[in-house]
């Protein structure tokens, strides 16, 4: 059969999945998934929890169904929840939204940075500027729209950009700048510095603010500093965030896109013809899950930083050279000191060595970059006490290469 024209192409070369034969590979995760499943390694590479979130948000979830709230949600999102995002983000950041115009509920955050990018970009001329490593749909979506990816690389150990070459990046060809922080993969939180040049070159430029910002409720030292409530980036900012990490509820798909009437209104204008709608019964759930105490959203954070530390202990015993995240699910190591030189082959090898699966970081780099993070790997601590305790014990007892 003929090679098979259309965007899809575009979108895997992207996202680094099209062979040099044209066709499509599966992701690394769907690779190291069925790797772990094959073998009985612990599964630390794809970032889900292994527990459900809390009782009330399920509970109000099976009461919803039983209420019959299975057909349609409307387009922007069932009122109460808008109201319980916009409620959320002035509780949390004294940020103040209209529910009816500056909200905007989607399926998962993917959707919303896919409907988000689509809207947005004009031209071919367009370029997106993204923090290398990136997660992965920020390359596919931003192909898919026809614009140019320009990464800024984060550095091993700290995982903070160089601000000249933040500077150098965003010229007036950037459309939107956008940003993942607390940031997968590498688990860093920008510092203020780095925020705020962000504002900065985004008005110098007239470029658009867009914060991946689903680890929100996951910084383990002092609240979370959205983007939207530094002086100036209101106007021009939009901001996404879902219920999966808070709630440890991934399977949902349930996520939101909040800022300006306008940017919003343009992003409802392409998501309505991606998914319309997601699981209507899901939405009065999380917005019992929104209105939790606050001393729920304190114990998230508490406990993902107490599992990241057992998990760098364990790592650290295994010889890894360990960075410290700042928040998310995860923890970047450096595979060199025990022989690695590409991780990926380090990362195929690990679950026979040590009954555990990782990720390598060159999964989320572009391929002119690779070489500079070619022995970096990242695990998630996003797993049960238990489990992070068992991979600890594993990676300690690694046999050699």
């Amino acid at each position: 059969m003929h090679q098979l024209p259309g965007a899809w192409q575009r979108t895997a070369r992207g996202a680094g999945l099209l062979a040099p034969d044209g066709t499509s590979v599966p992701t690394i995760f769907a690779e190291m998934s069925a790797l772990a499943a094959s073998t009985g390694a612990l599964n630390l590479g794809q970032g889900f929890p292994d527990e459900d979130g809390p009782e009330p948000v399920l509970e109000a979830a099976r009461d919803a169904i039983a209420r019959g709230v299975n057909q349609y949600a409307p387009g922007r999102g069932f009122p109460d929840l808008l109201s319980a995002v916009a409620e959320h983000q002035k509780r949390f950041y004294g940020i103040e939204l209209d529910p009816q115009r500056e909200v905007l509920i989607t399926v998962g955050a993917t959707e919303a940075l896919a409907a988000t990018l689509l809207a947005l970009i004009d031209s071919p001329d367009d370029e997106v500027v993204v923090f290398e490593p990136y997660y992965d749909s920020y390359a596919a979506c931003v192909a898919l729209s026809g614009a140019k990816l320009v990464p800024v690389p984060l550095r091993w150990p700290d995982f903070q950009p160089d601000l000249e070459q933040l500077a150098s990046a965003v010229t007036d060809r950037t459309r939107v700048i956008l940003v993942n922080d607390p940031h997968n993969p590498t688990g860093s939180v920008f510092s203020r510095e780095v925020l705020d040049e962000v504002v900065r070159l985004a008005h110098r430029h007239d470029a658009i603010i867009v914060t991946d910002e689903v680890y929100e409720h996951l910084v383990f030292d002092g609240p979370h500093v959205p983007i939207a409530t530094l002086p100036g980036a209101a106007e021009r900012t939009l901001s996404i965030s879902s219920a999966s990490k808070t709630f440890s509820l991934t399977g949902w798909k349930t996520g939101w896109v909040t800022g300006p009437a306008d940017l919003v209104t343009a992003v409802l204008a392409v998501k309505q013809f991606l998914t319309y709608v997601g699981g209507s019964p899901f939405q009065p759930a999380i917005a019992v899950g929104l209105r939790l105490p606050e001393a729920f959203f304190a114990s998230v954070a508490s406990e993902m930083a107490a599992k990241a530390a057992l998990l760098g202990t364990g790592l650290r015993a295994a010889g890894f050279d360990v960075s410290s995240p700042g928040g998310s699910y995860f923890t970047v190591v450096d595979a060199a000191p025990l022989g690695a030189t590409d991780a990926d082959a380090f990362c195929r090898e690990l679950p026979a060595r040590a009954g555990v699966v990782g990720i390598p970081l060159t999964a989320f780099v572009s391929p002119a970059h690779r070489a500079q993070y070619a022995t970096l790997v990242r695990f998630a601590a996003c797993k049960r006490v238990d489990v992070l305790a068992d991979a600890a014990q594993r990676l300690a007892a690694m046999t050699p290469a």
